[in-house]
């Protein structure tokens, strides 16, 4: 019992730290040929910036640069999500937890 009890302590500890590392990183997604650009924390997927061209700045299309920010954004999200499962997924198998639950 105390050695499952150590174990669970370690990978507590491995999980935080993962955390910690997953949480420092930034990710990036892009629309209209790199034209608007979202980056978004690797932990929580938190945007971080938007940086948008000014030459898809078309006051006659606003719709256009709408889509393509949340085109972006929806990328970048995804990248932060697939880097979490990357960063993850080990540690869900030491804690018996089906892949996919981080």
């Amino acid at each position: 019992m105390n050695q499952m009890m150590k174990q669970a302590q370690a990978l507590q500890r491995k999980l935080a730290k993962a955390q910690d590392e997953l949480a420092a990183k930034e990710v990036s997604g892009s629309a209209g040929g790199g034209m608007v650009m979202a980056v978004v924390s690797g932990g929580g997927g938190a945007v971080k910036t938007i940086t948008i061209n000014p030459d898809v700045v078309d006051p006659d299309d606003v719709e256009m640069l709408q889509d393509m920010v949340v085109a972006a954004v929806n990328e970048a999200l995804r990248a932060a999500k697939q880097l979490e499962s990357e960063m993850m997924g080990g540690l869900a198998g030491g804690l018996g937890l089906p892949p996919g639950m981080f």
